[in-house]
């Protein structure tokens, strides 16, 4: 069992959800993203994503866009991200996820990307564009090398889909909460209890909910019923508006302190209540592509 399973099973003993901040590497540069990563380590995150910049980001909103942009304007390389988490390493031990593109990780080398995605420590892989039933590319290297593959679920997955992403993946099951791109949200779907306990009770895997979250209490009423919340862009966003490099830092902690400490509480006490009813409209933006984009030019 790799970190990601360890820490799920820990947080499981603990009664507790799994908080899972995302993190784009390189924005605003690859010096103060480091610094941001122990910072919300220290402010309670369970697992890390680290964002991997890419030029076509299909499921991403505009903040996380934004953040891509300004860290390829730097010349950001998969080399430079893979030396972020060789530094990272040599202080925590908290689990990292590289989140991004089937494009860049194919054109690097599936095999030469899995091999050093490991030896520098990142603990899993999730390509947004890469469905299950084209993953073996990508897992006949990552499996050997105990890299989790972790595929993405949404409301619109029917019962196959569950079980086949179930069967292949490892680690936890990402459930997007809403049918379109990541972005922060004021109200989530009041129906996401039930369908997150339609995909756990046909997968053992833990799962955990991202896409909207923005919020304390947000993230609690999550941790009432799913396994991890995934705070992305709502942090992206924070990130983005902080002026220095140590306020860019210190506002992710405190923030993902803050997120973590009302999941706490909320695993602590009595059943959470839905933050909006089923009838609260969410974006109405079409389901990411989910096709990996093999064709277009990226400089590793």
């Amino acid at each position: 069992m790799g970190r990601i399973g360890k820490k799920f099973a820990e947080l499981k003993q603990r009664g507790e959800a799994a908080l899972i901040p995302f993190v784009t590497a390189g924005d605003p540069d690859l010096a103060t993203t480091l610094e941001i990563l122990y910072a919300v380590e220290k402010g309670g995150a369970d697992l890390i994503e680290l964002g991997i910049p890419f030029s076509d980001p299909t499921a991403d909103g505009p903040t996380i866009q934004r953040s891509s942009e300004r860290a390829l304007k730097n010349n950001l390389s998969l080399e430079k991200i893979f030396s972020l988490v060789r530094r990272f390493r040599r202080r925590s031990e908290v689990p990292l996820i590289l989140f991004g593109y089937f494009n860049p990780f194919f054109h690097y080398g599936l095999k030469t990307f899995c091999r050093r995605a490991a030896a520098a420590g990142a603990d899993g892989v999730l390509c947004v564009d890469l469905p299950p039933e084209e993953s073996g590319e990508l897992k006949q290297w990552s499996d050997p090398l105990g890299l989790d593959v972790i595929f993405l679920l949404s409301p619109t997955s029917g019962p196959d889909r569950i079980l086949q992403a179930a069967r292949q993946g490892s680690g936890f099951l990402y459930y997007v909460s809403v049918t379109g791109v990541t972005g922060a949200r004021r109200s989530l779907d009041g129906r996401l209890r039930g369908q997150v306990a339609r995909v756990r009770r046909a997968a053992a895997l833990p799962v955990g909910v991202g896409f909207g979250i923005s919020s304390p209490k947000q993230a609690a009423w999550i941790a009432g019923f799913a396994d991890a919340a995934v705070v992305g862009s709502a942090l992206v966003q924070l990130i983005e508006s902080a002026k220095s490099r140590r306020q860019k830092a210190e506002r992710a902690g405190e923030f993902v302190a803050r997120l973590k400490g009302a999941m706490r509480r909320a695993r602590k006490g009595s059943r959470a209540s839905p933050v909006q009813s089923s009838k609260v409209q969410c974006s109405t933006s079409s389901p990411p592509n989910l096709e990996p984009r093999r064709r277009r030019n990226f400089e590793p």
